[in-house]
């Protein structure tokens, strides 16, 4: 792992100690762990395998952990207080990264009050552990979407009361529960706010798995508006380094973690698609979604500051390597519900 974060983190001089980093099928958390385990950091991982997205992308994210030197895996919910107790009982954890959550602004409009048990109720629960068993140390997954109506490119400081999705509210709570327990009780805070992350095994809900499936498929890509609105594209790798660089002690921090560069166009990432799969998409354009934002842009300077992280890979080498990864697990990928 070039430029690795893990030796201004608390746990390089904690050896022994396991990290335990919640819904570790997910996305960023598959590859955080990776990096941990990569680093000689034990990982015990909790994922409670929902079928929000098609569980073939998770079992296939958690196959690359499975057989690895000091990954334990738990299925659990982060909801279940009694199984975390467990948990905290048997480990002894130097950090909590909570990366599991219901995502997906959309759906969070249909089922919101999933959203608000897992985002908030399960952090409460981890916050409890971690204060009844003495863990000082909490990284938080939170998200862009706070920003929805802020000047651009976002910054931390800017105030984020005014959530348009359950979703951004339920991270919200979150975020605001953690630092409760950091003036309480004295847990070292973490909040990091993720710019639309991508990259190979990534989530089938999201536009890049989808687009790229559809347009290898021949299936009409569903469009919601014309393709300007546009994102801070981040790599998956970049977001688990900074996931992992977050680990420093820093009191009670919140974190940009994104591409910090000029925001990258649906229709632009579309055309990157076409060209190398070589083939042309079937567009289906629907009307812009009002929960959805026209752009995202993260101010990422504090992160540089205080962390010492910047992203590494550039979005378009990224689009590339994602259909690459596409085209090798074509197989099976074939098979999953988008």
């Amino acid at each position: 792992m070039p430029n690795s974060p893990i030796s201004n983190s608390p746990i390089s001089s904690q050896t022994g100690s396991a990290v335990l980093v919640t819904g570790v099928a997910g996305f960023i958390a598959s590859k955080t762990a990776e990096f941990l385990l990569d680093a000689g950091i034990p990982v015990v991982g909790i994922d409670n395998l929902n079928d929000y997205y098609d569980v073939r992308v998770k079992q296939y994210r958690l196959e690359q952990l499975q057989d690895r030197e000091g990954f334990t895996f738990v299925e659990g919910d982060i909801e279940d207080l009694p199984a975390l107790t467990d948990i905290f009982e048997t480990h002894d954890f130097s950090a909590v990264l909570n990366l599991a959550a219901r995502a997906g602004v959309r759906y969070s409009m249909e089922n919101p009050h999933v959203y608000m048990t897992t985002n908030a109720h399960g952090v409460l629960n981890l916050l409890e552990c971690m204060q009844k068993h003495g863990v000082k140390k909490f990284v938080l997954a939170s998200t862009s979407s706070l920003y929805a109506g802020q000047e651009m490119p976002f910054v931390e400081t800017l105030p984020v009361n005014t959530p348009i999705s359950p979703y951004a509210a339920s991270k919200k709570a979150a975020e605001v529960m953690a630092y409760t327990y950091h003036q309480l009780y004295g847990i070292d805070v973490s909040i990091c706010r993720y710019f639309t992350v991508f990259g190979p095994a990534g989530r089938p809900d999201m536009s890049p798995f989808r687009f790229i499936k559809w347009i290898d498929e021949g299936t009409p890509i569903t469009l919601f508006g014309d393709g300007s609105q546009s994102r801070d594209f981040t790599h998956v790798d970049d977001i688990a380094r900074g996931t992992i660089a977050a680990m420093q002690e820093v009191g009670y921090e919140i974190f940009n973690l994104g591409g910090g560069n000029n925001p990258i166009t649906i229709t632009a990432m579309i055309e990157a698609f076409e060209q190398q799969l070589g083939k042309k998409a079937v567009i289906d354009q629907q009307p812009f979604h009002k929960a959805d934002m026209m752009e995202t842009w993260a101010n990422i300077d504090k992160a540089k500051t205080l962390l010492g992280w910047a992203p590494q890979i550039d979005p378009y080498a990224g689009f590339t390597q994602t259909v690459d990864w596409y085209l090798d697990n074509r197989d099976w990928v074939k098979h999953v519900k988008v």
